[in-house]
């Protein structure tokens, strides 16, 4: 861990500017309307190519929520009525259907994930009714990879036994911090008791991975309090943590107004919870996998980050780069046959284009052969940390040192601040650049370098 990712805070201050996770490129947020369901259609159909061989990933994303947590980003609907989401369920069966109608020929899944929201919103009987639906359009690969984001405060080892029964085999659970004075500040109360158990019973259960989301920048942390919070967690033994940046952005994110900003944590104490988050996990044995993400050496992102098959998508990273990805579900991003699509951000747009008999697309993006290029030199960035020109020109046709002259040069200058070495080889992001592979990857970002001062993003750290 230590010879893989080294923690410089002055690095780190000059270089901690907003910029994009690279989930995508291009980024959802330049994502058009121009791009209607027809033409998400036409790129389904075009999964009649060779192509068609590729297994497939599918993503659900379920909005509901019982309560709401302030420091929430995510799009979400707050409510306690079960009769929404087994409506919900209705329509995304509708979507499958649809979906499912265009392929050209049926294709194994490789990955499935559910995320929201809180997917574990859902009761016994509508997680059972949603796998049947999935199952009736779909045919889950054995030994696949099928993941649930999960909440435990609303989950019983009874839930996670189900869970189990219908496929699913790794899980991602929240906890953000156990500081009592951090939950109350984000509304997010949650015992160290009831988190043990859902951990415990999915060991129980079989399931293959269990991750652990951490977030650091919340209202009332401290290095000590946080140091708390990773003892716990980490005598939990999760196969893989993330660690998250808190972004601030009420004009955007309203919940996040109920966050009084004077007791977000000064940024050179949030600076030193980042230190301490970094040391602890080294210390424990887990390897820096990228970004937000750490893993025990043995888990499938590590190995697969060694092996060379690590991918970025918009659940963060991944181990299956060779999936076409079908998303479901109100703001569901996919890409397949070539492209980006979004579904509508809204419950009842997204119910009455399917009522219409239209997929809920509410923009996306065709890619070019440009974007096709740009995409896999950020993907390979963000998941190798470094970069071979020979490999991109092989793969693509091009002479990468002239098609990217303007950004080598810019590369240099990053280099010189220590981010990275580079030879006429390739790309090598040093130990300290690992933890701003953003900013490197930015660099390669054309829409970005067009009109940097028009977006709105996070800071990197």
């Amino acid at each position: 861990m230590l010879q893989t990712i080294q923690f410089d805070p002055d690095m780190i201050r000059r270089f901690d500017v907003p910029g994009p996770r690279y989930t995508s490129y291009p980024t959802a947020d330049r994502f058009l309307a121009e791009f209607t369901p027809e033409s998400q259609a036409g790129h389904l159909a075009r999964l009649s190519t060779p192509q068609g061989t590729r297994p497939l990933s599918l993503y659900f994303h379920i909005p509901f929520c019982n309560t709401i947590c302030y420091y929430c980003a995510c799009n979400k609907v707050i409510t306690k009525d079960h009769s929404r989401s087994a409506k919900y369920i209705d329509y995304l069966e509708r979507e499958m259907a649809m979906q499912a109608a265009l392929l050209p020929a049926p294709r194994p899944v490789a990955q499935m994930h559910w995320g929201g929201g809180t997917p574990t919103f859902l009761q016994p009987e509508e997680i059972l009714r949603l796998v049947s639906a999935i199952r009736q359009h779909f045919t889950l690969q054995a030994g696949g990879e099928f993941s649930i984001e999960v909440d435990p405060r609303k989950v019983s080892a009874e839930t996670v036994a189900l869970l189990a029964r219908e496929g699913f085999n790794r899980m991602s659970v929240g906890v953000q911090d156990f500081d009592p004075k951090v939950q109350a500040a984000v509304n997010r109360r949650q015992s160290v008791e009831e988190t043990r158990l859902v951990i415990d019973a999915a060991r129980a259960e079989g399931f293959r991975s269990i991750s652990v989301d951490l977030i650091y920048g919340l209202p009332h942390q401290s290095v000590e309090g946080f140091g708390r919070t990773l003892d716990t967690v980490l005598a939990m033994q999760p196969d893989r943590l993330a660690l998250y940046n808190y972004a601030h952005l009420p004009s955007r994110f309203m919940p996040q107004r109920r966050i009084n900003e004077t007791d977000l944590p000064a940024p050179d104490a949030k600076l030193q919870i980042l230190a301490l988050a970094i040391e602890r996990l080294g210390a424990a044995g887990y390897v820096f996998i990228g970004m937000d993400h750490f893993a025990r050496p043995d888990d499938e992102l590590a190995v697969a980050q060694r092996e060379g098959r690590l991918q970025r998508n918009f659940q963060g990273y991944s181990t299956h780069a060779e999936c076409d990805l079908l998303a479901f579900g109100v703001s569901a991003i996919g890409k397949a046959g070539g492209a980006f699509s979004q579904n509508q951000r809204e419950l009842d747009p997204y119910y009455a284009a399917l009522d219409r008999g239209e997929l809920p697309v509410m923009r996306g993006w065709a890619l070019s052969a440009d974007d096709e290029l740009r995409n896999a030199v950020i993907q390979t960035l963000m998941c190798d940390f470094s970069l071979s020109f020979e490999l991109m020109s092989s793969r693509f046709g091009v002479r990468f040192e002239e098609y990217f002259a303007a950004e080598l040069n810019d590369l240099r200058e990053l280099g010189a601040a220590g981010l990275l070495s580079i030879d006429a080889h390739g790309v090598q992001v040093s130990a300290a650049g690992r933890m701003l592979v953003r900013i490197i990857a930015m660099v390669f970002d054309a829409y970005l370098r067009s009109d940097r001062e028009k977006r709105r993003y996070s800071r990197v750290i």
